[in-house]
């Protein structure tokens, strides 16, 4: 039963002329082998991708990708021919399955793209790669805890290939709670705002970019500060 909290600057730090990306846990040349996941969460990579710029294309295997845009439009494009412009508020989903192509851009000329993406481990390996999107645009603005990726089947998240594993996301106002799942494993991120994660075994301040990792560690409450917050909370086996 513990409560692990991880401050922004303690990520791995990855910076190119067109790139600007923090990763939670070990990520390609950054390796740790006390830090490469978190129960079946592999990477939450909180990356700025400058304007006009992108991964090309690149090739993935087995991996339920999740992608979650916090300023600006990604536009993406895969080998089953999906083509998708990714906006706040729109859950996107790729499975890579037995094998995908496909490439990530900011198509802005202007502006910047601000973007967290989120890697799980699939249930079985080579299934039919795909691609899903879902705008949850009004559950967000009615506030509360908001099913955004699941392989639980909740209503209108995207699905995942993976049915012990939920991530939620929340936009809220000043003072607003939230209650955290109480799952064996949870990740609560901050990439927007600040919170406090209270409970019985204390509280913790969580600023911009910070996150805590919860194993065993029951109920808490997730409040926003005085500016608010956006938070992505998985919860897996």
């Amino acid at each position: 039963m513990s409560v692990d909290v991880r401050r922004s600057h303690d990520r791995f730090h990855t910076e190119i002329d067109w790139l600007d990306s923090w990763h939670s846990f070990s990520f390609s040349s950054h390796y740790d082998p006390v830090n490469t996941h978190h129960g079946l969460l592999l990477v939450n990579n909180d990356d700025v991708i400058r304007a006009g710029s992108g991964f090309p294309t690149h090739s993935h295997q087995d991996m339920e990708i999740v992608t979650w845009v916090l300023d600006g439009e990604l536009e993406h494009r895969d080998s089953t021919g999906a083509v998708g412009h990714i906006y706040p508020g729109l859950a996107q989903r790729m499975s890579a399955g037995r094998g995908i192509r496909h490439s990530e851009a900011n198509p802005s000329a202007t502006q910047d793209l601000h973007l967290v993406q989120m890697w799980v481990h699939p249930d079985s390996p080579g299934v039919e790669p795909g691609y899903e999107e879902s705008d949850l645009t009004a559950e967000l603005d009615r506030g509360g805890l908001v099913a955004v990726a699941s392989g639980k089947d909740h209503d209108g998240a995207v699905h995942l290939h993976q049915r012990d594993a939920t991530l939620w996301a929340a936009r809220l106002g000043p003072g607003k709670q939230v209650t955290v799942p109480d799952a064996p494993h949870v990740h609560v991120f901050v990439p927007k705002g600040t919170a406090t994660l209270d409970g019985a075994d204390g509280r913790s301040a969580l600023d911009t970019d910070d996150a805590a990792r919860l194993t065993e560690a029951g109920t808490h409450t997730l409040t926003a500060g005085n500016t608010g917050a956006e938070v992505l909370i998985w919860e897996t086996a």
